[in-house]
């Protein structure tokens, strides 16, 4: 049976119908047409699917879309303000952080989530941050230097 949910995303409220088991990824992809955040690993181990939710970075992939009732939910296509990036954007195309991009939208968000909590850190906080994120293409020292860039300007 269907059931009715209001949430709010990227800042524009929507009142959806879901079948009660749809993930908030498949309601971010398939229901509103936000393709950013990726399935990869369908378990909540690698990080691509990762979006906020009241500010706190989750694995959309299992997450219930239910649980998102009348929550805040920000995905990479939030981030981008008219024409500008977000900090985190440029600061990873700046530094060449990432190669395929599969992994990068989870990631900023990731580290959104990490540098509001933490808005100076150290190269190792960074990288103990991000730690729920699998990058397969780079070394991830190019997504640690595009993180502490972005800190700055943030």
């Amino acid at each position: 049976m269907k059931r009715s949910v209001l949430l709010t995303v990227n800042g524009e409220r929507h009142e959806v119908l879901i079948e009660p088991n749809l993930t908030l990824l498949e309601l971010l992809r398939e229901g509103l047409n936000l393709k950013g955040a990726k399935e990869a690993c369908g378990i909540g181990a690698c990080g691509a699917c990762t979006v906020l939710m009241d500010e706190k970075p989750v694995n959309a992939c299992i997450v219930l879309a239910l649980e998102a009732e009348g929550k805040e939910i920000e995905t990479i296509e939030g981030l981008v303000k008219g024409n500008d990036l977000h900090p985190l954007q440029r600061s990873f195309i700046d530094h060449y952080s990432f190669q395929c991009g599969f992994c990068t939208p989870g990631t900023i968000m990731t580290a959104k989530a990490f540098l509001h909590r933490n808005p100076k850190p150290s190269r190792d906080e960074v990288k103990n941050g991000i730690a729920g994120n699998i990058c397969r293409c780079t070394g991830y020292e190019n997504i640690v230097d595009g993180i502490l860039n972005a800190a700055k300007e943030i």
